[in-house]
């Protein structure tokens, strides 16, 4: 894992200070996310912060606008991406994986609020099944989105392109009436456009795929383990239980070239249609758990309020 510089580390604290003094708000905790969160950073990588706040008016939770739920900035290589106390907690509460993920980031930039009871118990805690599904549709999404072949509508509708006739093209549908449906080679409402599969792409695809296929095979062996938010820990530790070994070193291959700075480089689809789509339905009485309680993250929003007044 590529350290953050400690010049870094001063730039996103004073950062955040400004973003405070601008918002009104205090900061709870502040992490990495995305590549210097799970492990495929270069030392070219911009930096993720996802941060957690709370208003410097509580009042402003009851008037009629409300308080911002979230707020997101950029400047120059970071991404801020920040939630209020409520708002994430109503994420933890529908076992959201990217707010899971960020109590789960091993590098932190700001901790007035120490979330690690919070953490080892919504580990605990957590619906499996939502995690599954947010899993399979950033997988699906992606791959939708940057590593198939696609025609485009005039409204902007994306359709991956599955097999090219003598007449024109046979599709993914855009709705769950009908599995494919066919487009006319002279059809004006359509324009073949291919994507940029780059390393960097394929990368996200297959992590999000890999995992949500792995909790899928462990919950029904009766664990549901928590991939590692590190990826190459998951490859070297989790992974040999589900995948085949070529699998694995296909996703490793990627994680490398990323951690080299190659996450731009175009290598054309990696992953698969079929390994990017796990299935959309799993059984929840297998999967399906009641999630973190209520009145946990009640005492957890209080905590956090307290943790910064």
């Amino acid at each position: 894992m590529v350290a953050v510089p400690d010049r870094v580390r001063k730039r996103i604290d004073e950062q955040l200070t400004s973003l405070e003094q601008r918002h009104d708000i205090t900061v709870a905790f502040a992490v990495a996310r995305g590549s210097h969160a799970w492990g495929a950073a270069s030392p070219k990588s911009d930096y993720d912060v996802g941060f957690v706040y709370v208003p410097d008016d509580l009042r402003t939770y009851a008037h009629l606008e409300g308080a911002s739920e979230t707020i997101t900035e950029s400047r120059s290589d970071v991404e801020y991406q920040g939630s209020n106390v409520r708002k994430f907690a109503q994420l933890l509460a529908d076992s959201n994986e990217g707010a899971i993920e960020l109590l789960r980031s091993p590098v932190r930039y700001r901790v007035a609020y120490d979330p690690a009871d919070l953490t080892d118990y919504v580990t605990r805690a957590y619906n499996p099944i939502e995690c599954y599904h947010d899993w399979r549709a950033i997988a699906a999404n992606n791959y939708r989105k940057y590593l198939s072949d696609h025609l485009v509508r005039s409204d902007d509708a994306i359709f991956p392109i599955l097999e090219r006739t003598e007449d024109g093209y046979v599709v993914e549908a855009d709705d769950s009436n009908a599995e494919t449906v066919t487009i006319a080679a002279d059809d004006e409402r359509f324009e073949e456009t291919q994507t940029r599969p780059t390393v960097k792409r394929n990368l996200t695809v297959y992590r999000a795929a890999m995992y949500a296929r792995y909790l899928k095979e462990t919950g029904e062996r009766g664990g549901h383990d928590l991939p590692a938010i590190d990826f190459g820990a998951f490859l070297a530790e989790q992974a040999p239980s589900v995948f085949d070994p070529d699998r694995i070193d296909r996703a490793r291959v990627l994680l490398e070239r990323k951690r080299r700075g190659e996450g731009g480089v175009r290598v054309d689809d990696q992953v698969g249609r079929e390994f990017a789509h796990p299935p959309k339905q799993i059984d929840p009485a297998v999967h399906a758990r009641e999630g973190p309680d209520h009145e946990r993250l009640n005492a957890f929003i209080d905590d956090v309020i307290a943790a910064v007044r």
